[in-house]
């Protein structure tokens, strides 16, 4: 048996909008018809592709993540101005054992860094 990544799923309130922000951050289009209760970003999904899906649920988020994604950036000054222009808000940025990030709030409250 093998394992492979097939979807990261964000549990959120208003699909739309949020695959719309992870849309522009990752430049990746929405899938077509995308509804109030589900939406993607590249399903079917490419072997070197993960499909992003949004499902909505009726609770609210109320504590940090216990896993979040880490992006990758060559610019991650001018990336975390443009993730915030979009909508991200700014948790901290860190340097911790020559590491540098920056965490990040998705508009639904979901951490995630860039480095």
């Amino acid at each position: 048996m093998t394992l492979r990544l097939a979807h990261i799923t964000f549990d959120c309130h208003n699909p739309i909008s949020l695959s719309a922000f992870w849309s522009a951050a990752l430049g990746r289009p929405v899938d077509p018809e995308p509804s109030e209760y589900f939406a993607t970003i590249g399903f079917p999904s490419r072997p070197e592709s993960n499909t992003w899906m949004f499902i909505r649920v009726p609770e609210a988020k109320t504590t940090k993540n216990r896993m979040h994604v880490d992006l990758s950036s060559n610019d991650r000054p001018g990336d975390v101005a443009r993730l915030i222009s979009l909508g991200a808000e700014h948790v901290g940025d860190y340097d911790e054992f020559g590491h540098q990030w920056t965490t990040l709030r998705d508009p639904e409250g979901n951490e995630f860094c860039v480095s």
